[in-house]
């Protein structure tokens, strides 16, 4: 029991002794490989590129390949800093620990907050439009005319279930949707480029003077028109910093933490930037807006459609039709998963309810925490379903509306990050500072990413398509409302439960040993030395 009195109300927070009933997740359970099909596949690739292309067409016209080449320079830059910590720092808190250990529990218990919160948001979204895609393939393939909530609770329940077993259960079923994925996108490619796209092979989309000079998408957002474009790019990579929260799971940490970040960030961007070139060539520079425009006005589902059965036939169009669904689905679940991690490691430090710290007996997997997860999901969806219960909504409001939020808490949480790093490479890890790794890249990425924020925030009503909707509106306000939930409660710690206050981002996977509280200014150790 803790020494420290609770005030009344305060059961919600576990005792200490509760710490011992915490497990451990499956340490050595996840090689290099199975942390990237986790990473990239919460990316996203078929889903980013149908869904943000278009996008970033609309804002940067033929442009477009060139906003993903910038989106992927300043990602890389932000991850130096990132790896450089994540090699130091190792636990399954991610942007949480990091944020605590370079600007202290306050704000890091804010961001915690926030980011836990936000991937249960994206969870959800993607979740509406993998109801979305498949209530409306499932009624052209079959003549099954169900409502698109019906298969995105389907889904969740599926995910659900997937969150008892072992994690390198997981990570194979998200393997097999990324490289389905990959291949459909290559096999579009190369008809593009054995047809020689619609007007000949030409570089210049890829020169970013692009994104900000092309006349036919100005007509279309107007000044925002860049804004657009460079927010369509820096969506479609929400979730490659998972690396450090699979630390523990990990059979070398600190090795692949690095290797997985910048193999997804790199990786991700030569992808991206390739076949949004080959996008913009499979219409022609001139052709490929007017196209875009017509996909938004309903002519056909994706912009993607036209180009399969031009260059290569139907046969790939129809796995597209599947594979949206199957990538979608592997999105979901890397969310769900990594939401489910923020609330395990919250709890394993006595900031939530003991039982999310637990671990399936068998499985080592995070169950408790899972469950909640779909608990809250699944509330989500339904006031979403309330308010249009639609299929169209579950694309246009849950799968639109919500990742602008999602996005936003993720981006605002990258920057306060960024400078975290820089604190902490500047006093408690000196020895490790670098005059860029740890200065110089941490300045540039949090700057850009508070750009990215600035540009999400002045453009939402463009990005959702309605700018009245009070959700809309109300979006910046609910990022701040999660962040100061987290400092409200690190505050009310740190004068009713010091010992708990104190403990607050001080678990790391190196020690063998479940950590005792940490004492001020010193280090953990470990129970039992």
């Amino acid at each position: 029991m803790s020494t420290v009195a609770q005030p009344a109300g305060a059961s919600a927070l576990a005792e200490p002794k509760a710490r011992e009933q915490h497990g451990r997740l499956s340490a050595g359970a996840l090689g290099l490989p199975s942390v990237l099909f986790c990473i990239v596949t919460g990316a996203a690739p078929l889903a980013a590129m149908m869904f943000n292309v278009p996008i970033t067409v609309l804002g940067g016209g033929f442009g477009a390949p060139a906003a993903f080449l910038i989106a992927t320079v300043v990602l890389t830059i932000f991850s130096v800093g990132y790896i450089e910590m994540s090699r130091r720092v190792t636990a399954a808190g991610g942007f949480y620990t990091f944020v605590t250990r370079g600007l202290g529990p306050v704000a890091g218990l804010g961001c915690g907050i926030l980011i836990a919160f936000c991937y249960i948001v994206f969870a959800a979204a993607v979740m509406g439009s993998l109801g979305y895609f498949t209530a409306t393939s499932f009624e052209a393939w079959f003549g099954i005319d169900l409502p698109g909530y019906v298969y995105t609770l389907l889904g969740l329940a599926v995910i659900s279930a997937f969150g008892w077993f072992h994690i390198e259960l997981t990570a194979k079923v998200l393997g097999v949707a990324l490289v389905a994925e990959v291949l459909a996108l290559t096999i579009l490619a190369v008809g593009v480029l054995v047809a020689g796209g619609d007007s000949g092979l030409s570089l210049s989309p890829i020169n970013p003077v692009e994104v900000f000079d092309n006349e036919g998408a100005i007509q279309t957002f107007g000044a925002a028109a860049a804004g657009v474009a460079l927010f369509g790019a820096f969506w479609s990579w929400v979730g490659f910093e998972m690396a450090p929260n699979y630390a523990e799971e990990s059979r070398d940490p600190k090795r692949i933490a690095k290797a997985a970040t910048y193999g997804s960030v790199i990786g991700l961007g030569i992808f991206y930037v390739f076949i949004s070139w080959v996008f913009v060539m499979g219409w022609g520079t001139d052709g490929v807006a007017p196209a875009v425009n017509a996909q938004f006005e309903g002519e056909y589902g994706s912009a993607f459609y036209p180009l399969t059965d031009r260059y290569v036939g139907g046969a790939l169009t129809t796995g597209l039709e599947v594979l949206v669904i199957t990538s979608s689905f592997a999105c979901a679940m890397a969310f769900y998963n990594t939401a489910a991690r923020y609330l395990y490691s919250l709890s394993r430090e006595r900031i939530l309810p003991a039982q999310l710290g637990r671990t399936h007996p068998d499985r080592h997997s995070p169950y408790f925490a899972s469950m909640v997860v779909t608990a809250i999901v699944g509330l989500y969806v339904l006031g979403f379903t309330l308010y249009d219960s639609s299929t169209e909504a579950s694309l246009l409001k849950l799968g639109t509306w919500s990742p602008l939020l999602g996005v936003l808490g993720i981006l605002a949480v990258q920057a306060i990050a960024s400078f975290a790093i820089l604190r902490y490479f500047l006093t408690a890890a000196k020895d490790g500072f670098h005059w860029f790794k740890t200065l110089v890249a941490p300045v540039i990425g949090g700057l850009a990413q508070v750009g990215a924020c600035w540009l999400l925030i002045d453009n939402r009503g463009d990005l959702a398509g309605d700018s009245d909707v009070f959700f809309v509106k109300a979006i910046p306000w609910l990022v701040v409302g999660g962040f100061l939930v987290g400092v409200v409660m690190a505050l009310w710690l740190r004068s009713s439960a010091k010992d708990v206050y104190a403990e607050i981002g001080a678990y790391e996977h190196d020690d063998p040993q479940v950590h005792e509280p940490r004492a001020a200014g010193g280090a953990l150790s470990p129970v039992g030395a």
